[in-house]
């Protein structure tokens, strides 16, 4: 049997969490999913702590319906992510479909903007548990949580289990 090619997004802003991006572009990449990242309107960000990224793409030059999955990572960008109707239209829009919308730390503000959050079981970065309250979600503190094609961890010590959920969904689209 032939694996299909999955494709992933990364979403980039300046401040990202550098572990949050690098850890999973790198697996990902290692796991030989395709993995884009994604950017709003620079070609180079920095991350948290000042390591550089130079991006794959804009966010206004791609489309859901090209993605299996969409990584949030955290640190100061979402906080600028979440302000692009785009970026959170792209990550609603791969929800709904179905794909993979992960996100971890403080990301889940954007999955707040995107408005996927209702009814769903999810973990972030405890600063902002009460804004994942508010849109309608159940908080649980572990470090990670699958909701159907929602994966959510609390900080780059959650890495690990993070991307053990992720790739073994992304694995399952392949087939």
């Amino acid at each position: 049997m032939r694996k299909r090619k999955v494709h992933v997004a990364i979403l980039i802003e300046e401040a990202y969490q550098d572990l949050e991006v690098w850890y999973p572009l790198l697996r990902l990449k290692e796991e030989s999913f395709k993995v884009m990242t994604v950017g709003t309107t620079q070609k180079f960000y920095k991350g948290k702590y000042g390591y550089p990224i130079e991006i794959d793409t804009t966010i206004d030059k791609v489309s859901a319906r090209d993605f299996d999955c969409v990584v949030i990572p955290g640190g100061w960008a979402p906080d600028k992510l979440r302000r692009f109707p785009r970026v959170n239209s792209f990550v609603r829009d791969i929800f709904e479909k179905g794909g993979v919308v992960a996100s971890i730390c403080h990301g889940g503000s954007v999955l707040v903007s995107a408005g996927i959050l209702k009814g769903r079981t999810v973990t972030s970065f405890d600063a902002i548990k009460d804004d994942i309250v508010n849109a309608g979600a159940k908080f649980v503190d572990k470090e990670v949580a699958v909701d159907n094609n929602l994966i959510t961890s609390r900080k780059p010590d959650d890495l690990p289990a993070f991307l053990r959920k992720i790739i073994k969904r992304l694995k399952e689209i392949q087939y």
